[in-house]
């Protein structure tokens, strides 16, 4: 795999498609920062949504509805 991507490399380099390269690269990491931040959005939607949870719990154990 590693020889492919070298060999690729290579061959862009020497034609001059440099920016190329540069522009895949950039992509790659955008792309991947965007999937992480994704991430950590639902994450943090999870544990909102168990806290809305828990607190309905408390108020209806403290409300004198639940006996």
């Amino acid at each position: 795999m590693t020889g492919a991507i070298e060999a690729l490399a290579g061959s862009m380099i020497e034609r001059g498609d440099l920016a190329h390269i540069a522009l895949f690269a950039w992509a790659s990491v955008a792309s991947l920062f965007a999937a992480a931040q994704h991430r950590e959005a639902a994450a943090a939607s999870r544990r909102f949504d168990d806290f809305v949870r828990e607190l309905a719990i408390f108020n209806r154990r403290h409300s004198g509805d639940c006996e």
